[in-house]
């Protein structure tokens, strides 16, 4: 596991270098990661799509929601201040909560938010979670409709040293960000260039998947000793 993590931090461990906070428009609010590197290249990859669209994305990361105030109030009360069309990619460390709203209705059809957001990256993952989770047949169709979820997967890994933590919002909270911009993309017609592709936002979550293959075999296999131990020594005690 230590190795998978090296794997899937190493692209972004070398961005933590600390840096003034640079003056902003995609990257709308930093309370977290306070790097030069990473607020250039949300507001790179945010204008390239705003000039291709017309559709502002913007990130927002608190350390915490303003007290008294709920994630959706608090995005609605930025969304109010923005007359282009605007979408809202918003986390909040402590509250533990993401979310992504929109000023218009109508943005939503450029991009799949259940799918962003959610927590499995494959249909095997859903279908596991569906047999043990879901409450009803309906909920069960949603998890397996809705897979290759890329940002909660990466924030479910774990970190304990400082710079691990960062790497790994970063990490999620870019490749939610990009996921959003190419799905817009696909949506409107327009390509956002190379390093920009479909495949660039896969590779760091092979990692979370070959974690998850690995465990899901590692737990089908000690069940299978189990019940072998349990029969065997059933049969030695009759």
């Amino acid at each position: 596991m230590k190795a998978l993590t090296r794997g899937l931090y190493a692209l972004v461990l070398t961005l933590f270098i600390h840096s003034p906070l640079l003056a902003t428009e995609y990257l709308y609010k930093d309370e977290l990661i306070h790097n030069a590197k990473f607020t250039q290249e949300i507001n790179t990859l945010g204008t390239i799509l705003y000039e291709k669209t017309g559709i502002a994305l913007r990130l927002v990361m608190l350390k915490k929601l303003p007290d008294g105030m709920n994630m959706y109030q608090y995005e609605n009360q930025i969304l109010k201040t923005m007359n282009e069309p605007t979408i809202l990619l918003t986390f909040s460390e402590l509250n533990q909560q993401i979310d992504i709203e929109a000023n218009d209705s109508s943005l939503y059809k450029y991009f799949n938010k259940k799918q962003v957001l959610s927590p499995v990256t494959s249909y095997v993952q859903a279908f596991m979670m569906g047999v043990f989770y879901a409450k009803s047949w309906d909920e069960f169709k949603s998890m397996m409709t809705n897979v290759d979820g890329t940002i909660l997967p990466l924030l479910g890994e774990k970190a304990k040293k400082p710079k691990e933590k960062l790497a790994k919002y970063s990490a999620a909270m870019f490749n939610g960000y990009l996921d959003i911009a190419q799905q817009i993309a696909k949506a409107k017609g327009v390509k956002l260039g190379e390093e920009y592709d479909s495949t660039a936002n896969q590779s760091s979550l092979f990692y979370v998947k070959l974690f998850f293959y690995g465990f899901v075999l590692y737990g089908t296999i000690m069940y299978i000793k189990r019940r072998i131990y349990k029969k065997r020594h059933q049969n030695e005690h009759n």
